[in-house]
């Protein structure tokens, strides 16, 4: 398996990973191996107009969540159409990649996304904290958007972020793509930014690695396409 790295902190990036989605099942039964490997879960959330549910759980750095569609009208609305949730869940057994990278500034200053967008403004959020989709991904590659609004003191102080197996900061994410996958100029642009790596697998896969007292790896195949892995000596 390819040796996960954290991204380079001398590069004093403006940009950071804020969370991932893998899209599920309904009710997000595929968190009972998240829970089985001794994750705590937080609390999980409803978008209402935009027809998802999830279920979450939380680090310092950045949070996973489970996503699903729960009302397929709203989510194939045309407000929501555009960001392809509905298309990237229904397709995500049929070879489509199932994941989705959130970004936010890592400091106080706001830059612009790694990568050209489109501003997304569901009825669940106020009109002047829109969510930036990159323009021109495909369900081939992770959906990557960006949320400006967000800082790294945002999550919620009462999640849960202490796991008996660990697991504490996340430091990395690398998304795995089947060999040959085409990938848009906004993928690119991510992965030449440093914010964001790639990794050819067999299938598609997502690896996160954090820091932790001891050296672990979670390969939690094939109830969800996520390989954790513990690094003590990362930084």
């Amino acid at each position: 398996m390819q040796q996960l790295r954290p991204l380079d902190a001398t590069k004093q990036l403006a940009v950071e990973i804020d969370h991932v989605f893998i899209c599920c099942d309904p009710g997000g039964p595929e968190a009972d191996s998240l829970l089985g490997i001794g994750l705590v879960e937080g609390s999980g959330s409803v978008h209402p107009g935009q027809g998802t549910t999830n279920r979450r759980f939380f680090f310092h750095g950045g949070f996973l969540e489970l996503l699903w569609v729960h009302d397929a009208e709203e989510a194939r609305s045309p407000l929501t159409a555009p960001t392809k949730l509905w298309d990237r869940w229904a397709t995500r057994k049929q070879g489509n990649c199932p994941f989705g990278i959130a970004f936010r500034p890592a400091g106080e200053t706001v830059t612009d996304p790694p990568f050209t967008s489109w501003a997304y403004r569901p009825n669940y959020l106020p009109p002047d904290k829109p969510i930036l989709f990159a323009q021109h991904t495909t369900l081939q590659e992770p959906e990557l958007f960006y949320l400006a609004w967000a800082y790294p003191q945002r999550s919620a102080v009462t999640q849960p972020k202490s796991h008996p197996n660990g697991l504490a900061q996340l430091l990395s994410v690398s998304v795995g793509l089947p060999a040959h996958t085409p990938r848009s100029a906004s993928s690119t642009s991510a992965q030449a930014a440093g914010v964001l790596r790639f990794h050819t697998a067999d299938r598609y896969e997502l690896r996160l690695l954090f820091s932790g007292k001891v050296p672990v790896v979670f390969d939690l195949s094939p109830s969800l396409p996520l390989v954790l892995t513990a690094a003590p000596n990362a930084a």
